[in-house]
């Protein structure tokens, strides 16, 4: 086996590994920033609290635990009828407030759509011929066009995401015909892979999806 060969293997060993390090390194500090930042909003309103949460600070790791325990309480929280009906007197505060309201309305709309499980985003992959007839690539069904759009379009259409490879977040919208995407039964992570890994990483199913 040659040099370069063995480099290649320890390479392919050690990338992963630290790729999946760094992102968590740099999601620890998200956690962490966010939870200096309540910590420094929180000793401003009680400043008889600052000494504690001083000291509660400098604790590694207590920042992310904290943070992912107030996301989780939060989620239960708004779980029930009462819960739900404070989120809408928020949203609506939310919603009176000049500038805060722009912010705020798209990046809940994004993320309602994302991320609630009566949302359509990223619910279905499918084949698509992109950027030109014959050229294939994996795209994503986000929804149907609606509003004034749906209007201008002869029959039915759906809404499809195309992410570019390696970086997926990046990528072109598209509304297709219904007719002209191939919808795989492979599930929306395994398409991810396969588009990160440029094709390297090559996804088991049938051979012979269905035109819907």
């Amino acid at each position: 086996m040659s040099l370069k060969s063995i480099f290649i293997a320890g390479m392919l060993v050690w990338l992963p590994l630290t790729i999946t390090i760094w992102v968590l390194w740099q999601l620890l500090a998200v956690f962490d920033g966010i939870f200096r930042a309540m910590v420094s909003a929180l000793s401003t309103v009680a400043p008889g609290l600052a000494p504690a949460l001083d000291k509660l600070v400098n604790i590694p790791g207590v920042g992310v635990v904290l943070v992912l325990a107030a996301i989780f309480l939060t989620g239960l929280a708004v779980a029930n009828m009462v819960g739900q009906w404070w989120l809408a007197r928020w949203d609506g505060l939310m919603a009176r407030i000049p500038l805060v309201k722009t912010i705020y309305s798209s990046v809940k709309q994004v993320s309602d759509t994302l991320f609630s499980s009566s949302g359509n985003a990223f619910r279905k992959a499918l084949l698509v011929q992109y950027p030109h007839q014959g050229s294939w690539t994996i795209a994503f069904m986000t929804g149907t066009p609606g509003g004034e759009v749906a209007g201008h379009l002869q029959g039915d259409h759906v809404s499809v995401y195309v992410p570019t490879t390696p970086n997926p977040t990046s990528g072109f919208f598209l509304m297709f015909p219904r007719s002209e995407v191939i919808e795989l039964q492979m599930s929306v992570d395994t398409a991810l892979k396969y588009i990160i890994s440029m094709g390297v990483v090559v996804p088991g199913g049938p051979n012979n999806p269905q035109v819907h």
